[in-house]
């Protein structure tokens, strides 16, 4: 789950993380009375959507006064900003933080991330700030550090000044730089963080280490014990049939392509697509109905895969383990009756309960096309939605 800027910010400052001064606002008279609260004389306008590069977008803007606040909230409050994290399509923006501007001395790159190699939390830093973290890593890769943290002991004060003195941080500011990053190792264990960003991290001319911005995203299966973080969902922000997914326990992706994909397991999921994409279709989406669906779930996964307009065919896969073919045949028959299925369908089922479950397909009187391997069933309904 992603979160705003602003409420990034909000959580960090609980853990010790010094971020400018600020507020949300959500029109343009609120974006003027924010300014004036903060009385700095310079104010930074900034679209709050959940995605990156909103600077080169048009999406952050800095005011030298009121009117120039005005005049920025009106353009960037419901512009559509395209960057390269939002696709072609874009999103609105429906809400701004008002900021006070700061002496900016340098700009530096700090983020924490689960590396799943090691299996441990790493804390990567970098002088390369204000820049995408994966051009530094292409260009400069030797200007990234990094520090994996023993999960019983925690950030460690020698690993923070390891960091901070790798990354030239000015030694007047070791002490403070540490500080910052104690809390964010900290905000990014309490509130179960898949990422925690700081890009950039910044040093003032008051002597002040900020996060002038902040970007963190949380663990989906950790939310039923962050209810304050569940809080801050912004689900306008969020694809409507990934939403609707979630509340039957689906995983679901939305994507480009017209061929709807409906598969148990995350990794049959992915091969899936591969396979798809090999035999030269584009996958709609990435399903997974997990390893205990029931005919209810199977029929909302139909539900869902049908509301996107782009798809123009449908391909079942699954590999009945713990799943039972025979249910998945129920699901998909009482699905393809309820929504009145005139798409192409082509079913692969393999595993526990297989010859039952292709018995429900044969006598349903539905036009389902069967297949008897995953390759099989990619060709098929590939060349049938071509």
């Amino acid at each position: 789950m992603n979160i705003h800027e602003y409420q990034g910010k909000e959580v960090l400052q609980k853990f010790g993380v010094k971020v400018p001064n600020g507020y949300v606002a959500y029109t343009v008279e609120e974006a003027v009375e924010a300014a004036e609260k903060l009385g700095s004389s310079v104010t930074v306008v900034k679209a709050q959507i959940h995605a990156g590069g909103r600077g080169k977008a048009g999406g952050v803007k800095v005011a030298k006064n009121l009117d120039e606040v005005r005049t920025y909230a009106d353009e960037i409050l419901g512009k559509t900003l395209v960057t390269h994290q939002t696709g072609p399509e874009g999103k609105e923006v429906k809400r701004l933080l008002i900021e006070e501007g700061c002496d900016i001395q340098k700009e530096y790159y700090v983020g924490v991330v689960l590396d799943r190699a090691t299996s441990r939390v790493v804390m990567m830093a970098s002088e390369e700030g204000g820049t995408e973290i994966e051009e530094v890593a292409a260009e400069t890769p030797e200007k990234i550090f990094k520090e994996v943290i023993d999960p019983v002991v925690g950030l460690t004060g020698y690993q923070a000044r390891r960091l901070a003195f790798n990354i030239n941080i000015p030694d007047a500011l070791i002490g403070k730089a540490v500080k910052f990053m104690t809390g964010l190792y900290d905000a990014f264990v309490a509130k179960d963080c898949s990422i925690a960003e700081i890009n950039p991290l910044v040093t003032t001319g008051d002597g002040e280490v900020l996060a002038l911005d902040a970007k963190l995203n949380f663990d989906d299966n950790a939310l039923y014990r962050q209810k304050d973080v569940t809080e801050m969902r912004d689900l306008e922000e969020e694809d409507e049939k990934e939403i609707e997914a979630s509340k039957y326990d689906l995983s679901y992706v939305s994507l480009d392509g017209n061929i709807g994909c409906m598969v148990n397991g995350a990794g049959l999921a992915m091969s899936t697509m591969d396979i798809i994409k090999h035999y030269g279709g584009d996958p709609a989406n990435f399903l997974d109905v997990g390893g205990g669906a029931t005919a209810e779930k199977v029929t909302e996964a139909f539900k869902i895969i049908l509301s996107d307009s782009n798809v123009k065919g449908i391909f079942v896969n699954i590999f009945g383990g713990i799943m039972k073919c025979d249910v998945i045949a129920e699901g998909v028959v009482e699905a393809t009756k309820q929504v009145g299925l005139d798409l192409p369908l082509v079913v692969r089922l393999e595993g526990t309960n297989v010859d039952l479950g292709k018995k429900i397909l044969d006598e349903s009187g539905l036009d389902i096309t069967a297949a008897d391997s995953m390759a099989d069933g990619a060709q098929k309904i590939v060349a049938m939605v071509k």
